[in-house]
């Protein structure tokens, strides 16, 4: 343990510890614009510069270790008027289009110039107009904006493991962009949006589909059905001031009727349908002799991380469709067949927690009717964002149901949000087909919590099935090799794009780096999700009546040909670099 004060303040901590750190365990508030936790620490920003006792020059606090008996000095007037003066020089050449900037009062750039109360530009610097890249169907990329903060940089080399993008050029030129001037579009980008999720000001945003949503609310030709995913009912509340992780299933579908959805279906009751397909593909594989481990594929940007980096295990991957896609391709056949509505005139609208499956609903497959499975795709920020549009007060909204009978869901269906979710699920309904039982014990927390690479051993009706679960294409890239090398061996594996999985999703909330070192989005909105599923009177998705009702009248039964024409998809190699 090292001593030292911060402010007068007596602190002790471990060794290699930064001062920065260090001040926060002291809650002794220090601010910052470079830097992330656990993500990006590089003294670039000069926004947290300390004074030291004995040392001349101010140091920046993220990038220094403590040492015994240091004298931090975190509020002089040298150390204001420095950290005022590196936000004026930031701001000297930045597009300062704040009010139509998406990320205006979301802005991390923008608050602290509120701090320090920067209220005129002492400095213009010479501003160069760099083109947007508007050719990702997921990400738009604004170097205008850009403070060379690389954050994006950091989180995609070494949490993703991808490096899609880098500091391109020198000196005043710098870039943060693809490698050659290419487009997201045209790199092995995966389109997870993590990017954004770290992004401090509006230089990286999603592709918005607001319009297009309205002008089909708007279009009396059109029927348009709207679904959210499990991730979105415990974040959205975040957009209107309500604490990160509360419940708002209820209010969530009470706005959308508002909004002028014709019907309001649930993303859940496609999980407990993918449960159904996967599980007994999974079933199929062990029993049959078919290609193991199998890995999920409710993930797209896992799915194009595959593609990309590990065409190999292209054969492992499950053939089913993502939930909000099988959902789509339901609502075109089995509720257009049921209400007598041409499949033409149905616009289905996802809310997503994930900017990759702006991409995913464009893939070839995903069409299970002759048209596409999904029309739109919304994040959960641009729902919000049409929510404030609609003049709707959600934080009074009374709880309303989801619509039947796509609407109905069960436990295992909402835990798709979290890391290990899926596979807990599968297990739930793996374990009783097996047993022939309805087995009462079917919370699996071996298979729970934020780790980046989770293992369990299931025994089921004697049975050994090993799983492991990987979130962050990061994570899966040490999986997938241990896998490949034969030090390791399973039945079944989980793998999330996203750290965390959905609940961290590139579409979520932006939480700043302040609030993130301090609150965990992958915890605390994961433990909604666990609420719900316990809160569920059926927490299997092979128990949902819904379910059985679909197989009965339509489906057949899981994995019957018109579920693979309908449910089922495939993949391809793709270059690594093209």
């Amino acid at each position: 343990m090292v001593s030292l004060t911060i402010d007068g303040v007596s602190v002790q901590v471990p060794e290699n510890t930064s001062v920065l750190e260090a001040a926060r365990q002291a809650n002794i508030k220090i601010p910052t614009l470079c830097y992330l936790k656990g993500v990006n620490a590089i003294g670039a920003c000069r926004v947290c510069l300390v004074e030291i006792v004995g040392n001349a020059a101010l140091q920046a606090a993220c990038v220094l270790p403590v040492s015994e008996g240091m004298q931090v000095k975190t509020n002089t007037p040298r150390v204001q008027k420095a950290r005022k003066l590196s936000l004026e020089l930031l701001l000297s050449n930045h597009d300062r289009e704040c009010l139509t900037c998406v990320r205006n009062r979301t802005c991390e750039l923008q608050a602290l110039a509120e701090t320090f109360q920067v209220n005129e530009y002492k400095y213009e610097g010479a501003k160069i107009e760099k083109p947007l890249d508007l050719l990702s169907p997921s990400v738009v990329r604004n170097p205008n904006k850009c403070i060379l903060c690389k954050r994006c940089v950091a989180v995609c080399r070494n949490i993703q493991k991808i490096g899609a993008i880098s500091a391109t050029q020198r000196g005043f030129a710098t870039t943060i962009a693809p490698a050659f001037d290419k487009s997201l579009a045209e790199v092995p980008c995966i389109n997870c949006g993590q990017c954004i999720a770290a992004c401090p000001t509006g230089a990286l945003s999603e592709n918005s589909e607001i319009d297009n949503v309205w002008a089909a609310l708007h279009d009396p030709s059109k029927h348009v059905v709207v679904q959210p995913a499990p991730a979105v009912r415990v974040a959205i509340g975040e957009e209107f001031g309500m604490p990160m992780g509360t419940r708002c299933t209820g209010k969530m579908a009470a706005a959308m009727r508002r909004m002028g959805f014709d019907k309001v279906f649930d993303t859940d009751f496609g999980a407990d349908l993918t449960i159904m397909e996967e599980g007994y593909e999974l079933l199929d594989r062990i029993q049959n002799g078919g290609v193991l481990p199998m890995i999920t594929s409710c993930s797209p940007g896992w799915i194009k991380y595959c593609e990309h980096f590990y065409p190999e295990f292209l054969p492992n991957l499950s053939s089913c469709k993502s939930p909000h896609q099988m959902l789509g391709a339901i609502i075109k056949s089995y509720y257009a067949q049921k209400n007598g509505i041409d499949p033409k005139d149905i616009y289905t609208v996802s809310v997503m927690p994930c900017t990759a499956k702006k991409y995913e609903k464009l893939r070839d497959g995903e069409a299970g009717t002759g048209y596409p499975d999904v029309d739109a795709v919304l994040t959960t920020r641009e729902f919000a964002r049409m929510i404030k549009q609609a003049n709707i007060d959600f934080v009074n909204l009374p709880d309303e149901d989801f619509d039947d009978v796509l609407g109905e869901s069960t436990g295992a269906g909402v835990i798709f949000g979290a890391t290990g979710g899926v596979m807990e699920a599968a297990l739930r309904t793996v374990a009783d087909v097996l047993t022939g039982k309805d087995l009462e014990n079917i919370d699996y927390t071996d298979v729970r919590g934020i780790a980046g690479i989770k293992e369990a051993s299931v025994n089921v009706a004697g049975m050994e099935i090993k799983v492991a679960i990987a979130s962050s294409t990061g994570a899966a890239q040490k999986l997938l090799d241990a896998v490949k090398a034969g030090e390791k061996q399973y039945h079944f594996i989980e793998i999330m794009g996203c750290p965390g999985g959905c609940v961290n999703g590139g579409g979520q909330p932006i939480v700043p780096a302040e609030v993130r070192s301090v609150l965990d989005p992958r915890v605390e909105r994961a433990k909604g999700l666990y609420s719900e599923d316990s809160d569920k009177k059926i927490r299997k998705s092979h128990e949902n009546p819904s379910i059985q009702k679909l197989y009965a009248e339509f489906l057949e039964k899981p994995n019957s040909h018109k579920a693979h024409e309908l449910l089922h998809t495939f993949y391809a190699a793709k270059p690594k670099f093209s």
